[in-house]
């Protein structure tokens, strides 16, 4: 039943041949890639007027154009730069595997550790913004909003994704594109409203600007650093270059130039559109769905612009599902991440690390209930981390290997890497109080939880190698060892007399061991035992407290002391199975429990017998 069910809702496993054909064409992957940059016009433009407002009877509207256009020429510069971190690393990884490269281990994991806390809050960004998309439209939704949230997390993202690339691909293009449709007709139509019907093209107050003093200066840059939330996931398409159809880097490099003009054609667009209606906050309701009502009111597109910008934010978090997994894969493989999460699952994905991107998405969401405005604080700081980070391996990539050209890409990823790293400065210290310290404690930790784990992989690989002279001190040992076998008995049952014939096939020294509470308990069994006449020798441990696992565990331990250095000890559990689950919920566990105490000792082994029960 769980098969079946398993079947219907990921899919039949992929055969390994089928990997090629999980690659994606560029206008597949600007859908499935781009999503979270191109979606965050919805609350990109709209974070930047939020923020300019926020202080009672200090409206600093007249700032938001400048704040726009430097963001423009900032991702200018991210996207030139950016590219050439796909180019120089067509194995995927981004700004990890390129730090790790030219600058090192250090900057490696910080790199690692900011894109991780960067794609987990575009997985729980994007939906929380999806979800308040819908409730512009529908405010009968308001007080439903983590619900909402994650039902789209477990029941759309991660089974989609579970299913593999093309099927989240096909899933995610009439979204995306529907939604590209809906912005670029808003955009269109509201400019040439404004050219066309109105006696100005922008409202007068939009240009009212307050005098510069320290506050305003604060504000106009908490605006701008609250705005660069629209320059998250550029770096998703060169963290997944091998899922590009060949020629990859090329590839790549194409969808990220489309995917830059298309962001900048809306931003700038939408930027203007807010101006020229001076748009304000309104509870519950959101710039873009305010925007829409003016534009075309309340009609069948306003509807058809809420519906589409919903599902993109929603999809957007889909950006982190395929750039988070594959970075992880890659930090898998180094050994600073579980090495489950270098593995495919049945249908070709890294189905642990989907599992642990939305479980740690779902995190945040209950934690800041799928506020976007508590989110947004602690975004865009670790993406921006690790821009810097890539820009500054690109410098040192370019002077080490000299090609054609170098300069000038040197100077570009040093113009990256300064504006970027600037960038950071500006968002820590606007940001700090409203949530960025949490980012700048979350990467240290880690940082420190990668080498742990380093450090542990490291440890079982050095304990479990065979140096060649224990090989030759082996065989220069001719002692013979022995094999003892333990059998914990409870009461002489087929379950037991199963595992001693099992015992007996496998050794010669057979040992059954019962613990008695009182003499009669002994007598009992004693009396049983010797009808079977299996000749295996039965020892019986008296235990008046009615301890079962003390006296059995210092037994198996005493033979363990007296054993030989080549001899072995197995203890074989009997155990029954029975045929329905809530079945073992009537019966103890002594057998597990026993199992787990056993199996953390040296020189032990154990294993079950088990029989199942068909009734």
């Amino acid at each position: 039943m769980m098969q079946a069910i398993r079947r219907l809702l990921i899919g039949k496993p992929l055969h390994n041949n089928e990997l090629g054909h999980q690659r994606l064409p560029k206008w597949k992957a600007l859908s499935i890639f781009s999503s979270d940059a191109l979606s965050s016009v919805a609350y990109g433009p709209e974070q930047i007027m939020l923020t300019l407002v926020a202080v009672p009877g200090l409206i600093a509207y007249g700032f938001m154009a400048p704040i726009a256009l430097s963001i423009l020429l900032l991702l200018a510069i991210v996207v030139l730069s950016y590219v050439q971190v796909a180019k120089a690393n067509p194995g995927g990884g981004g700004s990890y595997a390129v730090s790790k490269k030219n600058l090192g281990e250090l900057p490696a994991l910080i790199a690692a550790g900011s894109v991780f806390a960067d794609y987990i809050l575009t997985a729980a960004v994007s939906v929380s913004a999806g979800t308040a998309a819908i409730i512009s439209a529908f405010p009968f939704l308001a007080g439903h909003e983590v619900s909402l949230d994650l039902f789209v997390l477990f029941i759309v993202l991660m089974l989609v994704n579970l299913r593999g690339v093309r099927e989240s691909s096909t899933a995610f293009v009439l979204p995306t594109y529907a939604f590209l449709l809906g912005i670029i007709g808003l955009v269109a139509f509201g400019v040439f409203k404004a050219f066309t019907q109105s006696s100005y093209l922008i409202h007068p107050d939009a240009f009212a600007a307050q005098p510069l003093n320290w506050m305003v200066i604060f504000l106009i840059l908490r605006a701008f650093a609250n705005g660069c939330s629209s320059m998250t996931g550029v770096e998703a398409i060169a963290d997944s270059v091998p899922m590009f159809k060949r020629p990859e880097a090329r590839n790549a490099t194409i969808t990220t130039y489309w995917m830059a003009g298309i962001l900048c054609l809306m931003f700038t667009g939408i930027t203007f559109l807010i101006m020229h209606y001076h748009l304000l906050p309104i509870p519950d309701i959101t710039a873009l769905s305010q925007l829409a009502e003016q534009v075309f009111g309340r009609n069948w597109f306003y509807f058809y612009i809420q519906v589409t910008t919903m599902l993109i934010l929603y999809l957007a978090a889909n950006t982190a599902y395929n750039g988070l997994p594959i970075l992880l894969s890659i930090v898998a493989k180094d050994g600073y991440m579980p090495r489950y999460l270098a593995t495919r699952g049945e249908r070709l994905t890294y189905s642990n690390g989907i599992i642990l991107l939305t479980i740690a998405a779902a995190g945040l969401i209950v934690i800041y209930h799928g506020q976007i405005d508590h989110l947004i604080s602690l975004y865009a700081i670790g993406v921006f981390v690790s821009f810097t980070i890539a820009q500054t391996s690109m410098v040192v990539h370019w002077r080490r290997e000299h090609g054609p050209g170098w300069k000038i890409r040197a100077c570009l990823n040093g113009l990256g890497a300064f504006t970027t790293g600037l960038v950071v400065i500006i968002i820590t210290v606007t940001k700090f109080v409203h949530g960025a310290w949490m980012i700048l404690v979350f990467i240290p930790c880690m940082i420190y939880i990668f080498k742990k784990i380093r450090s542990h992989y490291d440890s079982i690989a050095k304990q479990l190698s065979v140096p060649p002279e224990f090989v030759i001190k082996e065989k220069a040992n001719k002692a013979e060892s022995k094999h003892i076998v333990i059998v914990p008995v409870s009461t002489p049952t087929r379950v037991v007399f199963n595992t001693l014939k099992y015992a007996k096939v496998i050794g010669d020294n057979v040992i059954a061991v019962h613990v008695a509470n009182d003499e009669e308990s002994e007598r009992k069994v004693r009396a049983k035992w010797d009808q079977w006449d299996m000749s295996v020798e039965l020892v019986v441990l008296r235990s008046p407290y009615r301890l079962l696992m003390n006296p059995l565990i210092e037994y198996i331990e005493t033979i363990d002391n007296m054993k030989g250095t080549n001899d072995f000890i197995t203890v074989i559990i009997p155990e029954f199975e029975t045929k329905r689950w809530w079945h073992r919920l009537l019966h103890n566990q002594t057998g597990w429990v026993l199992h787990t105490s056993l199996i953390l000792r040296k020189n032990v082994i154990v294993t079950t017998v088990p029989f199942h029960l068909k009734e």
